[in-house]
């Protein structure tokens, strides 16, 4: 089956950290870019980070640059969110992306 399933998520206190994992499945997962967003009730889908299909090229929104680390692992179909420094405001459901595929998502709260 074509996924992308989303783990890792959970409770954090502020100044905690915390990695998110995206495992695909059904296509190569080598030959396509992947993001990662972040949503909160009430709020439209945040972009957060992007990395090229090898890995090579990331980018992250100024939004959580310096705390937040795309990376990829090619050889285990899985995209990865590193999270540090996490505060309150980072509470929210947090989606993987890429071939046209959402992931269902993984809570991540903040909270002391």
């Amino acid at each position: 089956q074509v996924q992308l399933a989303e783990s890792g998520g959970g409770l954090v206190q502020p100044g905690g950290s915390l990695t998110l994992s995206c495992l695909a499945s059904g296509f190569t997962f080598s030959n396509y870019g992947m993001r990662w967003y972040r949503q909160t009730p009430g709020n439209e889908r945040e972009w957060l980070a992007t990395i090229t299909d090898d890995g090579e090229i990331t980018n992250v929104a100024n939004s959580v640059l310096g705390r937040f680390t795309i990376s990829r692992d090619n050889s285990k179909d899985t995209l990865y969110l590193r999270m540090r420094s996490l505060k309150p405001e980072d509470t929210a459901v947090y989606y993987c992306n890429g071939r046209g595929l959402w992931g269902p998502g993984t809570q991540v709260t903040v909270s002391p």
